[in-house]
């Protein structure tokens, strides 16, 4: 767009003025009312106002959006947006085409690994859920109308927990972050997760941004997580949580930390015991994720996730349990796969 404008003859505020009416979801050039008309049709000629195609979208009973978009090049792309009653809008991004890390839970590790996406193709995830709340006015939800509240016309949260991992994709990543303030989302309200890239911890650790850290974990034992999650092999447990200290050190920011319960596999009381003498809790807090089916495993029950909360509570780890959205569409953790709905 800055060369085209450039090459147009045009000064600089255009290219900020494009960009204010993108991020306020303008649905396209023809919306930007005080560009003339001769350089919004140059624009729409020159300049894709996306790097990606929708392909298909689904909506769940409790208001999630799960968007499949296509790259130019064919690659797949899910993205899903999530809507809270206690008003909060929140986005799930992706950061590559599948993923080649076959964490053995997970629906996208299961794809096909494309590539890393570029910055225009993470941050276009975001503008077009920016572009559906505008025009829809925010889409109220059941709940949300019986409570009173407004529709919301803007993401205000931002997890880079969708197709693949953050970390090894890390430089376009940022880039995108540094966008996402104009759109509605900022840094304190981001998080990128990751399942233990040990050198993209660190390095996030030096950024000026104060983005959160996810850690998927899900098990204590080093043993049981090299098979859950084969990257353990490659980044130790040991080292993993070295580096979130450091991370922890630099930013005074308390990590995520992820895990999912799995029925029989890492949901007993000792595995409860072991994770709390594990994790320091000045600087980790947990997040308890129920199973969401992918077909390779059975998820605990709603007593065994309580009784796992209650043993890290015990022993002074905060915990929480993760509220599941889009189940019914395979938009919830773990789930996403690059199917049509």
């Amino acid at each position: 767009m800055e060369r085209t404008l450039t090459a147009a003859g045009e000064p600089a505020f255009r290219t900020r003025q494009v960009w204010a009416w993108a991020a306020r979801g303008a649905e396209g050039y023809e919306a930007m009312t005080n560009l003339p008309a001769a350089l919004r049709a140059r624009l729409a000629d020159a300049v894709a106002y996306s790097t990606l195609e929708l392909v298909d979208e689904a909506h769940a009973r409790d208001g999630t959006v799960k968007s499949l978009f296509q790259t130019a090049d064919g690659r797949p792309v899910e993205a899903v947006l999530m809507r809270y009653r206690d008003g909060r809008c929140s986005l799930c991004l992706s950061s590559q085409s599948g993923c080649p890390l076959t964490c053995t839970f997970c629906a996208t590790g299961a794809m096909r690994f494309g590539r890393n996406l570029t910055a225009s193709e993470i941050l276009d995830q975001a503008l077009h859920f920016r572009r559906l709340l505008t025009t829809a006015g925010g889409s109220p939800t059941p709940s949300d109308r019986r409570a009173g509240r407004p529709a919301e016309d803007s993401p205000d949260h931002a997890v880079f927990m969708g197709m693949g991992e953050p970390m090894m994709n890390l430089d376009n990543v940022l880039a995108a972050c540094a966008r996402l303030p104009d759109i509605g989302i900022t840094h304190r309200r981001t998080a990128i997760s990751t399942v233990g890239w040990v050198p993209g911890i660190d390095r996030l650790a030096q950024t000026d941004m104060p983005i959160r850290l996810a850690l998927s974990l899900h098990a204590a034992d080093p043993a049981l997580r090299s098979q859950l999650m084969p990257v353990n092999d490659r980044y130790p447990l040991a080292d993993v949580l070295a580096a979130c200290v450091r991370f922890y050190a630099a930013k005074r920011r308390l990590v995520f930390v992820e895990y999912v319960m799995l029925a029989g596999v890492n949901d007993r009381y000792e595995q409860a015991v072991a994770l709390a003498e594990l994790l320091h809790p000045k600087v980790f807090k947990v997040n308890l994720i129920p199973y969401n089916p992918t077909g390779s495993y059975d998820g605990s029950g709603t007593d065994a996730i309580a009784a796992f909360r209650a043993v890290l509570e015990e022993h002074g780890l905060r915990a929480t349990v993760r509220l599941t959205r889009g189940r019914d569409i395979a938009a919830a953790c773990g789930q996403l796969a690059a199917a049509r709905a």
